[in-house]
């Protein structure tokens, strides 16, 4: 049985269901409860990271474990969330990071994910660590300025990033759950090409079938429009990958490829499989 925590987001969902699609037993994991907890006929049970008791009753005759942490999981106890797991016999971990943990090795907005890479290689499981670079689907920030005003407002509109779709990211979570070869790996997933913001309204607006003006917003407006929703560091290492990338994190990598023997989807996909979120 595999479980997956975080089964209600862009990632967590996808990778349930291609895992049940699989023929796999499958438990998805989220702190909320009620008919769109987890996808259609796959087993939900309610917990909380922030509880690892919570997980003890799921976790008990689990072969891996797909973890994913909200935020840069500042708050977790991951020593007790593996010891949790360990317990119930969990023989691997999958854990989502983020390309920055390695680009950005001295930010302290992603220190809690580093300090967590650590533990889990530290551990007594089978480990693989996946590291998503920007996703596709932050798009979705701009669904309410689309749909209201065919608007867009996005700082460092002429700064390119391989943004990478979820769709991707769990699809290689799934052959690295199905597939123990990738156990001891860490593999870096973007998207495969480079894609401004102002390029990826252009691929929206394509989508849709009808023009959305593009607005450059200044780093402060930006800021103060991510300090709603993100911490203060947070938003600092996100307007620095944003505005000015290293070579590192404009870098394509070739680990989608050689996982699953196909080309990363480019934004432009993303945004036509989306679309009625933007109408």
């Amino acid at each position: 049985m595999f479980v997956v925590v975080g089964a209600t987001g862009n990632v967590g969902r996808t990778l349930a269901s291609t895992l049940a699609t699989s023929g796999a037993a499958v438990t998805a994991v989220s702190r909320g409860r009620g008919p769109g907890a987890a996808p259609e006929g796959i087993r939900h049970h309610r917990a909380d990271l922030e509880q690892p008791e919570s997980l003890r009753p799921v976790l008990a005759g689990a072969e891996a474990l797909y973890l994913l942490v909200e935020g840069a999981g500042a708050h977790l106890d991951m020593r007790e969330i593996l010891r949790v797991a360990a317990a119930g016999g969990v023989k691997r971990v999958v854990l989502q990071s983020s390309q920055a943990v390695a680009t950005r090795p001295d930010s302290p907005s992603h220190a809690p994910l580093r300090a967590i890479e650590d533990l889990v290689r530290r551990s007594e499981f089978g480990w693989t660590i996946l590291r998503p670079g920007g996703f596709a689907s932050n798009s979705f920030a701009w669904t309410e300025s689309v749909r209201g005003k065919r608007t867009v407002a996005a700082p460092f509109g002429d700064v390119g990033l391989p943004v990478v779709d979820p769709t991707d990211i769990a699809e290689v979570a799934a052959a690295v759950l199905l597939h123990r070869s990738h156990d001891g790996r860490t593999y870096e997933l973007t998207g495969p090409a480079l894609r401004t913001p102002r390029e990826r309204v252009a691929d929206l607006a394509a989508a849709l079938g009808e023009p959305i003006d593009f607005v450059d917003q200044t780093p402060d407006e930006a800021r103060e429009q991510l300090l709603r929703f993100m911490p203060p560091p947070v938003v600092e290492g996100t307007l620095a990958i944003l505005g000015a990338p290293t070579e590192a994190e404009q870098r394509i990598s070739p680990d989608v490829s050689e996982v699953l023997g196909r080309s990363p989807r480019p934004f432009a996909a993303w945004a036509t499989r989306n679309i009625d979120a933007f109408r």
